[in-house]
């Protein structure tokens, strides 16, 4: 018994070695941390559970059959993140460069079906080189398996990829299925082709950091929410998001202790909307002072921050926020802001998470350049993601709702379930000078006439009782009074239940 014991604990150290010490100094001389060392700081202290420890890949070409270490390259099992438990994979780029064979993909898979079997989340650390290459496509189908079940996941438990080195060609789709992907700045990148074959193939000089580093996906192209300085820093965030979300689509998200009266008055509202219409004021400011102390987990805010998308707490409720900005583009909808927030308003839907929305947007952004690309399809992913959306919806109005872009801001229309306004809301077709000269055409070779119109266009639209006259506004609110209004809206919707009718599934236009 004994030497079976100290033969235990020998594999034990060696899997725990991974690639060695040498190539573990190597990792820290990056600036990464190891693939044990991710999952002591993601997870509560002692919670880790592992699998598959000893599992070994089963290659025996071009001399593979001479290297075959524990674990195979990825860290698998389950633990807790303040005591609520998570199913994660942690890849050892220590071992073959945590490139994917066979074996490591079903341990990853493995891990997968228990998430789901159990109503976990799904938390993946990638750092791996792609493929294996002496194992050909045996490890192409073990992509395509974790593929598969990125899908099946979808909706069902909440995934979160961290992407803490390089991810590229196929590895580069698992992540991009999942619900939100975080990066590290200077040591993760994502690409489908790295510098090398762009070069080839096009001619482009580009730098790994340039092609697909965390800035580029953080700010153009939207394939991450969002990076940090280092592994320590961002491991913190994945668990500060992990504690707003529920653990599955059966689970409500965790009620938190909280200290902030939800009937708290912030006087300083009152006057956060500038008398001018054309002047900016920051749609933050109103989130923070409408949170629980004043607590924003934001998504994807260095791209298309024309809109603001994020978690709350209300009552130590988990609370989705989508805004606009008019400090960006005025607040305008377009192509990706449009995009962005449907996401978020699915990702909400999905979960059961209340979403508040904050409008002050004075249409969709015109030009060639958004309609060519496409504003019409981009816009209506928006509008079927609030319309399609079963969960309570508060919407408060703070200045402009003009024209599609009011609709599309979870009206009414779309069943909103309570809409609210502020004394300075604006609901109208069109801002009122342009209503005027279009309906006053042949006035406009009268400066002074056309003025008139104007300001009498203003006196009937500039104000929200037109639309609370038809139902549209349930109240108009009292800026200072909004936390008490929103959270007791919210209290009030926490039983509603509404279906749509069956369906395979929609079609959303992509």
């Amino acid at each position: 018994m004994k030497e079976i014991v100290e033969e235990l604990e020998a594999r034990r150290a060696d899997a725990r070695q991974g690639g060695g010490e040498k190539r573990i100094a190597a990792q820290h001389a990056k600036g990464k941390l190891t693939a044990r060392e991710r999952l002591d700081l993601l997870l509560d202290e002692g919670s880790f559970e592992e699998f598959d420890m000893f599992v070994r890949h089963r290659c025996t070409d071009f001399g593979m059959d001479e290297q075959r270490p524990e674990g195979d390259g990825v860290i698998t099992g389950w633990g807790t993140i303040n005591g609520r438990m998570v199913c994660v994979f942690s890849q050892d780029f220590t071992v073959f460069g945590g490139s994917l064979s066979e074996t490591h993909a079903q341990k990853i898979c493995k891990i997968m079906d228990m998430a789901v079997r159990v109503g976990a989340p799904i938390i993946g650390l990638n750092d791996s080189g792609g493929a294996r290459i002496q194992e050909g496509v045996a490890s192409l189908s073990g992509y395509a398996e974790v593929f598969r079940r990125n899908i099946e996941a979808s909706g069902v438990v909440p995934q979160i990829s961290v992407i803490m080195g390089p991810c590229a060609g196929g590895a580069v789709y698992s992540p991009a299925m999942t619900d939100f992907i975080f990066m590290v700045e200077g040591t993760s990148y994502m690409f489908v082709t790295g510098p090398d074959v762009v070069k080839t193939v096009t001619n482009e000089v580009v730098t790994a950091e340039e092609l697909g580093g965390a800035s580029t996906h953080t700010r153009r192209s939207s394939v991450a929410d969002a990076a940090y300085a280092g592994d320590v820093e961002t491991l913190a965030e994945v668990r500060r998001l992990v504690d707003f979300l529920p653990l599955s689509n059966r689970s409500d998200a965790p009620v938190r202790p909280f200290f902030d009266a939800p009937e708290r008055i912030d006087e300083s509202l009152d006057t956060l909307v500038p008398s001018s219409p054309t002047m900016p004021y920051d749609m933050r400011e109103l989130i923070l002072k409408i949170a629980d102390e004043g607590d924003f987990d934001e998504m994807q805010a260095q791209f298309a921050q024309n809109i603001i998308t994020g978690f709350i707490r209300i009552e130590g409720r988990t609370v989705g926020v989508v805004g606009n900005q008019p400090m960006v583009l005025a607040g305008c909808l377009d192509i990706d802001s449009s995009r962005k927030a449907a996401r978020f308003v699915r990702f909400c839907d999905c979960f059961g998470i209340p979403i508040l929305t904050l409008v002050d947007v004075p249409g969709f952004l015109p030009g060639t350049g958004q309609e060519f690309g496409g504003v019409i399809k981009h816009g209506a992913k928006l509008l079927f993601a609030y319309g399609e959306a079963t969960v309570p919806k508060v919407t408060v109005i703070t200045r402009k709702a003009y024209g599609g872009a009011y609709d599309v801001m979870s009206s009414k229309h779309l069943r909103g379930d309570v809409n609210y306004a502020w004394p300075t809301a604006r609901i109208a077709v069109m801002g009122a000078k342009g209503a005027a000269e279009i309906l006053y055409r042949s006035e406009l070779g009268d400066p002074k006439k056309i003025a008139e119109r104007t300001a009498d266009y203003e006196e009937r639209f500039a104000n929200p009782f037109i639309a609370a006259e038809r139902g549209f506004i349930d109240d108009v609110i009292q800026p200072h009074a909004t936390r008490r209004r929103v959270a007791r809206a919210l209290a009030a919707l926490r039983g509603k239940n509404a279906e749509l009718p069956w369906k395979k599934h929609d079609n959303i236009p992509l």
